[in-house]
C-alpha cells in the first residue's frame, strides 16, 4: 500500500482538539504538553484525566474518545508521523518497555529537569524537520529522530525503574500490573502474578475486574500482545529468537500464541507488513 505524504513533523498551541490535524489519530503519534486547564479522554477503552504540568503520549491509531477539554485548556502539542518514527527506531529492544507502558499508560508526570528535556527535544526535532534545503536532509532527520528516541526512551525507563523500586506502593491493582509490564516477556500464567502478591488466582480476577471490567488474564494477555507486535515489527529478529526471548519452549509453541491473540501465525503477520 502506498503512503500518503502528511507533513512529518507538526508544532504547535492548542485549546482544544479542532486545532488538531484531522487525521492525528491514524497518521501521527501524538505528545500532548498541559501548560494549564484539564483534559478527559478515553484511552484505549479506559479513562484517562491529564492536568497542568503532565505530557500525553498517544501512538497512532490509539483508540481515543470522548475527549473533554477544561475552558482554559492550553498545550503545546508535538506530532510525528508514524512512519518517521517507527522506520527509524536505533534499536526496538532498548525502548520495548517503554513503548508498551504508554500503549497502557499515555500520561507521563515528569519533574522539572525531564519536562524540560522533552520540550526541548521537541523544538530540536521540529527544527531539523524544517531545514530542508539541506542535501542530506532525509539522512539528518532520521539521525535527529533516533536521537528524539533515545532520549525519550531514557525518562520513560526511568519513570519505570522508579515504579519497579517501590513494587509495594498502590493498590493491588496497580501492583499487578506493575508485575505483568515487568515479567509479561516470561510469565504469562495468572497463577504466577496471583504468587508474587500473595492472594489466590480468583481473587487477583475479582480485583482487576472491579477496577477495569478486564480480567487478569486480559490484562497479561494485552501486554504479552503488544510485544509480540513489536518483536515482529523488528525484522532484524527471525521467529524462532522471538520465541526464544519471549521463553517459549518451541517455535511451534510460539505460534499457536500469536494465533490465539492476533489471530493469524507470525510469518502471516510479517507477510502482511
Amino acid at each position: 500500500m502506498d503512503r500518503i505524504d502528511y507533513p512529518k513533523i507538526i508544532l504547535l498551541s492548542a485549546s482544544s482538539a479542532q486545532d488538531f490535524p484531522e487525521n492525528y489519530q491514524s497518521a501521527y503519534h501524538s505528545h500532548i504538553y498541559c501548560e494549564r486547564g484539564s483534559v478527559n479522554f478515553i484511552f484505549n477503552n479506559m479513562p484517562f484525566k491529564c492536568g497542568k504540568g503532565e505530557f500525553i503520549f498517544w501512538l497512532a491509531d490509539s483508540k481515543i474518545s470522548e475527549l473533554e477539554f477544561s475552558s482554559n485548556f492550553k498545550a503545546t502539542v508535538f506530532f510525528v508521523e508514524k512512519h518517521l518514527l517507527t522506520d527509524n527506531f536505533p534499536s526496538l529492544n532498548i525502548g520495548i518497555d517503554a513503548i508498551v507502558h504508554h500503549q497502557i499508560n499515555p500520561i507521563l508526570k515528569p519533574d522539572k529537569k525531564n519536562k524540560d528535556r522533552i520540550l526541548k527535544n521537541f523544538k530540536m526535532l521540529y527544527q531539523k524537520s524544517i531545514e530542508n534545503d539541506n542535501r542530506f536532509y532525509k539522512e539528518i532527520l532520521k539521525l535527529q529522530m533516533q536521537l528524539f528516541l533515545l532520549e525519550m526512551w531514557d525518562i520513560f525507563i526511568d519513570q519505570l525503574e522508579r515504579r519497579e523500586r517501590s513494587p509495594q506502593s498502590g493498590t493491588l491493582y496497580e501492583r499487578f500490573l506493575y508485575l505483568v509490564e515487568a515479567n509479561c516477556m516470561k510469565n504469562r500464567e495468572v497463577r504466577f502474578y496471583s504468587g508474587e502478591l500473595n492472594i489466590t488466582p480468583k481473587y487477583l480476577n475479582q480485583i482487576c475486574k472491579s477496577n477495569t471490567g478486564i480480567s487478569a488474564s486480559e490484562w497479561i494477555q494485552r501486554y504479552t500482545k503488544d510485544r509480540i507486535v513489536l518483536l515482529l515489527n523488528n525484522k532484524k529478529l527471525n521467529i524462532s529468537e522471538i520465541a526464544d526471548e519471549m521463553g517459549f519452549s518451541s517455535r511451534s509453541f510460539f505460534t499457536r500464541y500469536v494465533k490465539k491473540v492476533l489471530g493469524i501465525s507470525p510469518s502471516e503477520y510479517r507477510q502482511q507488513i
